[in-house]
């Protein structure tokens, strides 16, 4: 009898779901169940009832292979129905749909009724699986509509009212952030606005640097210099572009310098525009030091939103500030180089170089990004 228990135990204690029911991993919820001979009931891996002993443990791919094989459902975490993350899922889901269709901006209270939450357990709920804050993603959603009614025929004041702001004074007031310049201007497709650049080359290449009167907006990198500026004129169309003098090229030395050197840091100020997602995805990279890598997985685990790794992926991909925001630093779970805006050569030619000189860490750029505009 002792010898069957063993052996009984050590199939458990070897089969690699066993682990996820010591640690009720909550991912693994769906991918199998787990039954208890002692007690007659099947459970998911996320229960949270005592751990049974190892030699009463049985697994099952489906709730009909548990039930078929004499077991009932635990009634704690009651796996035949949906499981708390689907269910917070549904509701997140419809309520982002409510915030689109809403013409004001809910309260975080209307909302948590609406869901039947706390406001807090709904704020926590609704940030881990969109990655942001219902304020955020209601914010995130009134700018995109200001975007899209200034881009349609109408006027500006329609396009605000329209947008869900209670007075165009209001909106003005945050213009920039949600702009990153008037509104005129933005239908005009940056018309009114300044950008001065300069390309050199660098180790790597023709690099581009392009400021606005916030800050830096653009360093792009390539093989060709005339490609660079057409995607700089590609990203404002009617925008003034105006080469730089002498004292930019100060500027762009120092950037070079950067490129050359990580280990030496750069402090200059930014000119950052992005969503409030993509904004916390930059961030989250200006904190990995210099010579040091993370995962695509790793970042969307740091900013709370572990579901979001190929949001995190497309906001690496959106980053127009090579080098400053240190997209290359980011690789595969298996530490593999993936794919990288300015060439996957490029981000080992920067790695490699960081690996070398990190002997501090790069001072990162958190005043530009907290003054970075959201679009």
């Amino acid at each position: 009898m002792a010898t069957k228990t063993e052996a009984l135990a050590a199939a458990t204690l070897g089969d690699p779901r066993w682990a996820a029911v010591v640690a009720r991993d909550g991912a693994a919820d769906g991918r199998f169940f787990y039954s208890v001979r002692t007690t007659g009931v099947f459970c998911r891996p996320s229960c949270g009832a005592r751990t049974p002993r190892p030699e009463n443990v049985g697994f099952h791919s489906t709730v009909t292979a548990a039930e078929q094989a004499g077991f009932r459902a635990c009634r704690r975490c009651k796996p035949g129905e949906p499981s708390l993350a689907v269910k917070h899922a549904d509701r997140v889901a419809e309520l982002c749909r409510f915030i689109q269709a809403s013409e004001q901006m809910p309260s975080l209270e209307e909302l948590a009724e609406r869901a039947g939450l706390s406001p807090y357990h709904l704020h926590r709920v609704f940030k881990a699986a969109t990655g942001l804050t219902p304020k955020g993603y209601a914010a995130a959603q009134r700018a995109e509509r200001i975007r899209t009614g200034l881009t349609k025929r109408g006027s500006v004041t329609e396009a605000i009212y329209d947008a869900g702001f209670n007075s165009s004074g209001r909106f003005y007031e945050t213009s920039s952030q949600v702009l990153g310049m008037t509104p005129t201007n933005f239908r005009a497709g940056g018309a009114n606005t300044e950008i001065r650049f300069a390309i050199a080359e660098c180790s790597l290449g023709p690099i581009l640097v392009a400021t606005s009167d916030r800050g830096v907006c653009a360093i792009l990198m390539g093989d060709d210099p005339d490609a660079l500026a057409k995607d700089l004129q590609d990203r404002f169309p009617q925008a003034t572009l105006v080469g730089g003098d002498a004292k930019f090229e100060q500027l762009v030395a120092k950037v070079v310098g950067f490129v050359e050197a990580p280990g030496v840091g750069l402090d200059l100020p930014l000119d950052v525009r992005g969503t409030a997602f993509q904004q916390r995805v930059w961030q989250a990279l200006c904190e990995i030091p210099a010579g040091k890598t993370a995962s695509y997985t790793d970042i969307a685990e740091r900013i709370g939103s572990p579901k979001s790794v190929r949001a995190v992926a497309q906001a690496c991909g959106a980053n127009a500030l090579a080098v400053v925001i240190p997209c290359h630093r980011v690789v595969r779970n298996d530490g593999a180089l993936s794919g990288y805006r300015w060439g996957v050569e490029r981000k080992r030619a920067l790695l490699d170089r960081e690996a070398e000189h990190a002997t501090s860490p790069v001072e990162s750029p958190r005043r530009g990004l907290a003054r970075g505009a959201q679009r």
